[in-house]
């Protein structure tokens, strides 16, 4: 078989592979106060353990998908998980890497001038 429908950009492709993983598709609903999509931010570490990743860097809030509530027990009462983009590969705490993308939790975001 072959391809005729021309390149398909990074960012749909992403959402392809992460919409097949998750089993669902991922909400293009933004919700509202939530930082906007093309925000530059700094993604820091926690100050109560050695993480989520090695180094704090800077990235970009991505549209592949809206922030969604963060639904696991140690998520912070009304915490969103933002799909970003990282300006430069990063490894995680535990050394697995290098990642171009991730989603991460608001806690771990500060918006950048």
């Amino acid at each position: 078989m072959t391809d005729t429908s021309g390149p398909v950009s990074a960012n749909a492709a992403d959402r392809r592979a992460v919409e097949h993983l998750l089993g669902r598709p991922l909400s293009q609903t933004w919700p509202t106060g939530a930082l906007a999509p093309g925000s530059r931010v700094r993604v820091v570490r926690d100050p109560d353990w050695d993480g989520p990743w090695q180094v704090e860097f800077t990235g970009t809030i991505d549209a592949m998908g809206a922030p969604e509530p963060a639904q696991h027990a140690r998520a912070l009462t009304g915490e969103l998980l933002y799909w970003v983009t990282f300006d430069a590969p990063q490894y995680d705490c535990d050394g697995c890497g290098p990642y171009r993308k991730a989603r991460i939790g608001g806690r771990y975001l500060r918006a950048e001038p």
